[in-house]
């Protein structure tokens, strides 16, 4: 069986936090580029080998203040840590459609192993002939994992931001066509 690379098509994907505010609402954002591939053995997406690359400035809350706050050195630190990076350990079927996705997260040069959960959305060809496949990958970290410690205190002496942070990706992945030359 032949190993097949299923690139992400940032067209139609996207990857979404969301942290609490105040203990009281959520705060949605996003990062708006990045990539990243799975290596198949065949269609079949068990064990599949995952690699997926953030570029941490691109972070939008829909609030350039609290962008350019996220981006310093309170948080993220872009200009030492410009990408978040994620590879694959290991991807499981737990049942039907839904598979853990484990593997290690580096964030501000710190790694940790995480564990997430990916529903599996089906396989489509477009209108173009392309095989794409797509995948809900959802999970939740501690940012203090990955010395993201950065808080304020509310009057009443709670932490105005939550330190588990929800992670929502829905990821289209594009089955690469390889072009084979014939020799001359």
């Amino acid at each position: 069986m032949s190993k097949i690379i299923w690139n992400v098509d940032p067209m139609h994907s996207e990857v979404q936090f969301k942290v609490k505010h105040l203990v009281i609402s959520t705060v949605t954002g996003s990062f708006k580029s990045f990539s990243g591939r799975a290596v198949t053995e065949g269609e079949q997406f068990e064990n599949a080998a995952i690699e997926f690359t953030i570029d941490v400035d691109s972070v939008d809350t829909g609030q350039p203040g609290r962008d350019e706050h996220l981006r310093n050195t309170d948080f993220f630190e872009t200009t030492t840590y410009p990408q978040f990076h994620f590879q694959s350990t290991s991807f499981t079927k737990i049942k039907g459609d839904l598979y853990t996705l484990t593997g290690n997260l580096t964030i501000k040069g710190i790694t940790k192993e995480v564990e997430l959960e990916a529903e599996y959305g089906g396989t489509e060809r477009d209108p173009w002939g392309n095989t794409k496949v797509g995948f809900e990958v959802t999970g939740t970290i501690d940012r203090k994992d990955f010395n993201v410690t950065f808080n304020a205190l509310t009057e009443t002496g709670g932490l105005a931001l939550g330190e588990n942070i929800k992670i929502i990706a829905n990821i289209q992945l594009a089955k690469e066509v390889v072009n084979e030359a014939v020799a001359a």
